[in-house]
């Protein structure tokens, strides 16, 4: 049972989560707040310390958490046009960069090293794991599928990954080969093995950009 009274609205495109706290607290990723009722008060927090805030810093998250606490309505939404679902968790679950957006305030929030480093920039690539038992509010670029794995097998390109759960088993690793990678827009791609759920978005931010990209003006040297 959800712990919030709480609702989405305007799904799937430009996702609202409206929650009614009821003397309770809710974390939030920093500005994430769209309005609030005035007698909520906010408080600006290191999320686990030095150590965790730098540890987010790393996964390309805000050093900073909020803390929302009182009595009234909170609205919340993500930075990027999308969806937000709600996952009861009692246990543990991974997610991609900007996939956080809220989540109850005994929810440990940390990171975790998400696989083999990429071929290109050597960039590692972290998650966010989150543990314990209660509510956690996620979002994606784009619809939000949901897949339920029993004792199979699905390969998730890197970009389209919002998150899953922490009893399936993943490989990171690159598709196809080299030619592929620098042709045929393939790249990273995730291998779930198990039985768990898998969050899935339908647009990749990496190749939006890379689509917009065309159409910006080039500045030539004068």
């Amino acid at each position: 049972m959800a712990e919030y009274d709480f609702k989405i609205e305007y799904k799937p495109a430009y996702s609202l989560l409206k929650i009614n706290l009821k003397n309770q607290s809710i974390i939030a990723e920093r500005g994430a707040m769209v309005y609030m009722s005035p007698n909520i008060t906010i408080d600006t927090k290191m999320s686990g310390g030095l150590v965790g805030a730098l540890k987010r810093a790393i996964v390309g998250e805000g050093v900073f958490l909020n803390k929302f606490s009182g009595t009234g309505i909170l609205a919340l939404s993500p930075n990027y046009v999308g969806d937000i679902i709600h996952h009861e968790l009692n246990g543990t679950l991974y997610l991609q960069s900007g996939a956080y957006l809220a989540s109850s305030p005994n929810i440990n929030i940390d990171t975790k090293f998400g696989g083999i480093k990429t071929y290109f920039g050597g960039k590692g690539i972290f998650l966010i794991k989150l543990e314990g038992k209660g509510d956690v509010f996620l979002s994606s670029f784009g619809a939000l599928e949901t897949v339920e794995l029993n004792d199979e097998t699905l390969i998730v390109d890197n970009g389209n990954l919002v998150g899953f759960t922490g009893g399936l088993s993943y490989s990171l690793k690159r598709i196809g080969g080299l030619k592929s990678t620098l042709l045929g827009g393939e790249g990273l791609v995730y291998e779930f093995r198990g039985t768990g759920k898998v969050y899935i978005q339908t647009r990749n931010m990496e190749s939006f950009v890379d689509f917009l990209m065309k159409y910006l003006p080039i500045k030539e040297d004068k």
